[in-house]
């Protein structure tokens, strides 16, 4: 019997990408293959030369659809299979390829923002929420919302097969997270992406938008991040190595910040548990650190760190590629 299988794709808005989808109907007993789309109507190509390909990269079950249905990530080329200007994981998979031996691996906690008739989820009408305090892992009351489309978005990523270790709820009300690890470049960037598709479209069922906004209200209240940990061989065994990482990434914070998502400016203001975007610095158990050396980590002079830098909104195959790119060359000796 033919399958259904969700071609998904990001697409080439600025400053942030959407995702796109289509649904191909497949042969059984096939596997999806390369297809296409209209690039003009994605920011992707000119009306006169519009075609671009869609490249399957990454498939997992499709729990919202039948037994035998199926979620296709793809990378976007051009005509002559090359990769589009907008795609940022062959760059990705590049540089993974590159200092593999590292063993570079990560863990994204994915902040976003429950949005209903332009303001987020539960806000009033008129005027704001009680104050930021009882939301962040809060239970209970009118003051939890939107628990239902969370709970059914971790069932549906542990029916995909996602690497999902958890979810919470945030500090500003409306707000939630999960998390994805840990895994490999361009693995963490393909879950991420699916995860973020599977919550859109789980969102929709209860005319809720899911917004990834570094600053989704301004004011007295916090943002959106996506806090990405970060580990290699090295630093597993090493504190030293872990110090060696964060001084490379001292020396690079600009270009950093520059591709961490649209909005940083208004996020990384040094307060709500965030340092300047002027600045950069690290430290042990330092939330208000560009980064941060968790207390075990510390204790144990060994294991990761956690970069709180990104928005949400971060294009995870860019974030992957320069924690890569900048840390593995410094312990690589480059």
């Amino acid at each position: 019997m033919p399958y259904r299988a969700e071609y998904i794709w990001i697409d080439g808005t600025e400053p942030t990408p959407l995702m796109r989808s289509k649904t191909r109907i497949v042969a059984d007993g096939t596997e999806p293959e390369i297809w296409g789309f209209d690039g003009s109507s994605t920011n992707q190509a000119p009306g006169e030369n519009s075609d671009c390909v869609l490249r399957p990269v990454f498939t997992c079950p499709d729990p919202l659809r039948g037994e035998n249905d199926v979620l296709v990530l793809c990378e976007v080329e051009l005509t002559d299979f090359t990769p589009h200007p907008t795609n940022t994981r062959a760059a990705n998979v590049a540089a993974a390829e590159k200092y593999a031996d590292q063993s570079p691996m990560f863990g994204i906690e994915q902040e976003y923002t429950f949005i209903q008739d332009g303001r987020p989820l539960g806000w009033p009408a008129v005027g704001y929420p009680a104050p930021q305090g009882p939301y962040y892992c809060g239970v209970g009351g009118g003051k939890m919302v939107g628990r239902e489309i969370v709970e059914k978005h971790t069932d549906a990523c542990l029916k995909a097969g996602l690497a999902i270790e958890g979810t919470n709820a945030e500090v500003m009300m409306g707000q939630w997270e999960f998390q994805i690890g840990v895994l490999p470049a361009p693995l963490i960037g393909d879950h991420i992406w699916v995860a973020r598709w599977l919550l859109a479209r789980i969102a929709e069922d209860y005319d809720v938008e899911v917004s990834f906004d570094a600053k989704p209200v301004k004011g007295d209240w916090n943002g959106a991040g996506a806090h990405t940990n970060f580990s290699t061989a090295a630093t597993m065994e090493s504190y030293d190595a872990i110090v060696t990482a964060c001084e490379a990434l001292g020396k690079k914070a600009a270009e950093h910040v520059a591709a961490y998502g649209s909005g940083i400016e208004d996020r990384l203001t040094g307060a709500h548990e965030t340092a300047s975007y002027r600045e950069f610095s690290w430290g042990a158990s330092d939330r208000s650190a560009s980064i941060r050396i968790p207390w075990a980590v510390e204790k144990a002079k060994k294991g990761w760190l956690e970069d709180r830098r990104p928005n949400a909104n971060v294009d995870p195959y860019v974030v992957s590629r320069l924690l890569i790119t900048t840390c593995c060359a410094a312990l690589a000796g480059e």
